[in-house]
């Protein structure tokens, strides 16, 4: 299966935009849905940005692609090949507008959800036929980072994977299949290393500057071109038993949320979004600091596409 030919993108937020312009591209007709005319608007300039930072990738066009900015739910739904649910992390929400999904389009059409972590089988129960549903979890900014988790839920039926992944690598990016856990895999790993840098700064052990630059350079440049089982690999599984023996038991095992980030949140400061966080931000700052990593996005993937993989 190729890009099917019209795609509903539901949800216009922070996901949205960048997804169905990204489908567009490679010649879907997309209906790109939100309750809020507001947030339709701000996603026709996303989506204009995201067509500058393709080209800049040099990702060809595909004739026939568009992005319809739809408020009403049925018109968006009406004749869509696949749509992809990007509506905000509340499961009660999720599974009520799953449910007007399902009854809008036909019973072949597969519906897939861009859920952070929400158990796909906890969605899957508003669906009279939960065997079309999957997880389909893209990676912020979604079409810049080539990489989709693609979970099935308990009942999500095999050739809905397989279709899925298919889809996926049809427009260029990496299908990542995966078993149904908390977290994805992603978010699961991603969260263990912000646990434990918070710990760290909470300990005084680093500034976050010094963490940044840490993590940058001494984990996230090796990672960038070789993935932790084969670092493993590549170290020595003996000098990871060696040291695991004794770093295990030190690194944070703390359950709850680093009381640096809860002292903050209290305080309204909840980073870019507000000006202030865990750095401070000036007049200009964040769509400054935005735009320079979204080109140093652009710069790493050009880069990490030309090497062989490892």
């Amino acid at each position: 299966m190729s890009i099917p030919k019209t795609c509903a993108v539901i949800g216009a937020g922070s996901m949205g935009p960048g997804i169905a312009a990204l489908l567009a591209r490679y010649g879907s007709e997309v209906r790109l849905n939100d309750v809020s005319q507001e947030a339709l608007t701000r996603a026709e300039a996303v989506c204009a940005g995201v067509v500058t930072h393709l080209d800049e990738l040099d990702v060809p066009v595909t004739p026939g692609g568009s992005v319809l900015f739809e408020a009403d739910l049925a018109k968006a739904l009406a004749g869509a090949d696949f749509v992809i649910e990007a509506i905000p992390e509340k499961l009660d929400l999720k599974k009520t507008v799953l449910a007007q999904i399902e009854a809008a389009v036909g019973d072949d059409v597969i519906i897939a959800t861009n859920t952070s972590g929400i158990p796909i089988s906890d969605m899957a129960v508003a669906l009279t036929h939960p065997g079309r549903f999957i997880g389909m979890h893209w990676s912020n900014p979604p079409h810049l980072i080539p990489m989709i988790e693609v979970v099935r839920g308990r009942d999500t039926a095999e050739d809905v994977e397989a279709r899925l992944v298919t889809i996926v690598e049809s427009f260029g990016f990496e299908a990542v299949r995966e078993k149904e856990v908390p977290g994805f895999i992603e978010n699961r790993v991603l969260y263990a290393v912000l646990r434990e840098c918070l710990a760290l700064a909470e300990e005084g052990v680093a500034s976050q500057r010094d963490l940044d630059t840490c993590v940058k350079w001494g984990i996230g440049y090796k990672l960038a071109v070789i993935g932790p089982m084969r670092l493993l690999d590549m170290a020595g599984l003996d000098i990871y038993e060696a040291v695991g023996s004794y770093l295990n038991r030190e690194l944070s095992t703390e359950t709850g949320v680093s009381s640096l980030v809860t002292d903050l949140t209290a305080q309204g400061k909840l980073g870019m979004k507000t000006g202030d966080g865990l750095y401070s931000y000036g007049e200009g700052d964040v769509a400054a600091k935005r735009a320079q990593i979204v080109r140093g996005l652009v710069k790493v993937r050009k880069a990490l596409s030309s090497i062989e993989p490892v």
